[in-house]
């Protein structure tokens, strides 16, 4: 059962140094009353192994960005990805290219594009497959041209009968799109989108671009889906931001997690999701397809693009999804890149990984995305301790023991005692959560949390990183605050530690659990708040990780309610084999 701080203060003399340091802690660089030591000039090399991933998407060397095109094709998904075969910063672009049964154990193929023609010869970058008629896969790619331009081209499978695909061949009219007409900025065009079909019959991709100084998903149509017209206006612009990178568009339908694919008839009632890369996340619209104005019109349109809704709240970017026509479904991919220098990354020769697949679907009230990670992750789940009925007073934690902490899986449902002591809610707070998340840290006491998890924390605690959440209530509703602090995630010098953190709304008198997964992967942890309603994907390098030392992980409560935990379930997880091997 959980113990009161306050005694262990008089008991226990480690429990006294965890006290004082997650709940002095509160702050970096002289923001807060930080008690924590710093890093000693012992500190072993980032270099070390334990800060790669076990079950996390990536090479096995150099650099990653983008998810490109995956997709799933007779039997076999396909996962490829923006990398730099020759060392760790973002340079000479090739297609990597890897193919599984599960989405969680790959094999590595050779790359599928390489930057061999005057239309790539800069770079092969960011682009999305369709499948034609349901037996043909293509792949459209922008390419960096040898005239320092962005343009479009196409794909085929050298040989569809190979079932890994791993041949291609670079279509023969590339480019098929250049980034010529008013308004255009040639290297401001670029991610072409998944293809889908219109009334007409006619194919469409969207292409994200720099129109007239403004962000823009511009349209374009062919029945061949090799030559392709210009719309004369776009599926999308807003003047509240410029380039956008990375578009997704895709349907939904609201309160059903089953996945629709653009290239059959949607059903009436669905949604559309239009999604896009800028400001180093991935924010996305709620909205309709007009078919006779051949546009996207979104529910709601917010002037201000630090209030538009994000996939998530983290380190995760560039994000792309597809149709899973085995088990219909979504998935979307995201790129969560490396939070330490590029110094580190050449000494640890790798940077980059993709989070983990997630099933992607919209809320019954057709207003919010909610993510999960595909079930197929569970098939590494090992050696499941389970705990019920914990009750975490003010000061409360519990040690969540019997489970490997470098990798875990971590369920915890937290149910409210009382919603009466909610702090009100401050809407100027969504302009900025990561300062709020800062300035409500899990050493600030509040009046429902924060409560949470602390993971990944040394001994003596002066490494950890707290996910937690906060309630607090407005005028209409009940807003939930859920953060990742990476502040105290490390003793390293020179990284980047935020406090990442998003709101959502929550009806807490009907329902008073708020549900956490925490998928913890050495280096990665990734957080599921309210059943996905706010994600949040973190990078963190602990000293205590490379000197091989013990980490911990609690459950806490520094809110003045008394928080109940009717369940919480934690597994150690199985290492992956994630590209070991060449095929």
């Amino acid at each position: 059962m959980a113990q009161a701080w306050a005694f262990c203060l008089l008991a226990l003399f480690s429990f006294s140094s965890y006290v004082s340091r997650i709940f002095l802690c509160g702050g970096r660089n002289g923001e807060g009353s930080f008690l924590c030591a710093r890093s000693s000039p012992q500190t072993p090399s980032i270099a070390s192994e334990m800060y790669r991933t076990a079950y996390h998407f990536q090479p096995p060397k150099n650099w990653m960005n983008d998810p490109s095109g995956p997709m799933y094709y007779n039997g076999i998904y396909h996962e490829f990805y923006q990398h730099n075969p020759d060392g760790t910063t973002g340079n000479n672009i090739v297609w990597g290219h890897s193919v599984s049964t599960d989405l969680v154990n790959w094999l590595r193929l050779e790359p599928a594009m390489v930057r061999d023609t005057p239309n790539d010869i800069n770079g092969c970058w960011t682009g999305s497959s369709t499948i034609l008629n349901g037996d043909q896969p293509v792949i459209i790619y922008t390419g960096g041209d040898s005239q320092d331009r962005q343009v479009q081209n196409i794909v085929l499978p050298k040989n569809k009968s190979d079932p890994y695909l791993r041949e291609w061949t670079k279509a023969g009219n590339n480019p098929v799109l250049l980034p010529v007409g008013p308004g255009m900025n040639p290297i401001q065009f670029r991610d072409p989108t998944t293809g889908w079909i219109g009334p007409d019959g006619l194919w469409r991709i969207a292409v994200g671009a720099e129109l007239n100084g403004y962000g823009a998903a511009l349209l374009f149509k062919s029945e061949d889906f090799l030559s392709w017209t210009r719309v004369d206006h776009p599926l999308y612009t807003s003047n509240a931001s410029a380039m956008w990178e990375c578009p997704d568009f895709f349907a939904v339908l609201p309160g059903n997690n089953a996945g629709l694919d653009l290239s059959a008839a949607i059903p009436k009632g669905a949604k559309h999701v239009l999604k896009m890369s800028l400001d180093s996340s991935d924010k996305y619209m709620v909205g309709v397809y007009d078919l006779k104005r051949d546009a996207f019109v979104p529910d709601t349109v917010l002037d201000d693009r630090r209030l538009w809704s994000r996939i998530d709240h983290g380190s995760f970017y560039a994000s792309k999804s597809f149709f899973d026509s085995k088990k219909g479904r979504r998935i979307v991919w995201g790129w969560s890149n490396e939070t330490d220098s590029p110094l580190d990354d050449v000494a640890k020769g790798w940077a980059g990984i993709h989070a983990i697949p997630r099933t992607i679907w919209l809320d019954s009230d057709g207003k919010q995305l909610l993510q999960w990670p595909i079930d197929e992750i569970e098939s590494l789940r090992r050696n499941e301790i389970s705990h019920q009925e914990l009750e975490l007073k003010k000061g409360d934690l519990f040690e969540i023991k019997g489970t490997d902490t470098l990798q875990a899986d971590v369920e915890v449902d937290f149910e409210l005692t009382s919603i009466d002591s909610a702090d009100p809610f401050d809407p100027s707070w969504l302009l900025d959560v990561e300062k709020h998340c800062r300035e409500a840290g899990a050493s600030v006491q509040g009046g429902i949390g924060p409560f949470g998890l602390v993971v990944l924390a040394s001994d003596s605690m002066e490494e950890h990183t707290a996910v937690h959440f906060r309630v607090y209530k407005s005028q209409q509703s009940y807003m939930v605050l859920m953060c990742s602090d990476l502040r105290r995630s490390s003793l390293r010098p020179e990284l980047y530690t935020p406090a990442y953190g998003g709101f959502f709304e929550f009806d807490l008198e009907k329902e008073r659990k708020i549900s956490l997964r925490t998928l913890i992967d050495r280096s990665a942890v990734e957080s599921f708040g309210g059943g996905g309603k706010v994600c949040i994907m973190a990078r963190v390098y602990p000293v205590a990780l490379a000197a091989d030392d013990r980490v911990h992980m609690y459950a806490f409560n520094n809110g003045s309610t008394t928080v109940r935990v009717p369940q919480l379930r934690a597994w150690s997880m199985m290492t992956a084999q994630v590209n070991v091997n060449k095929v």
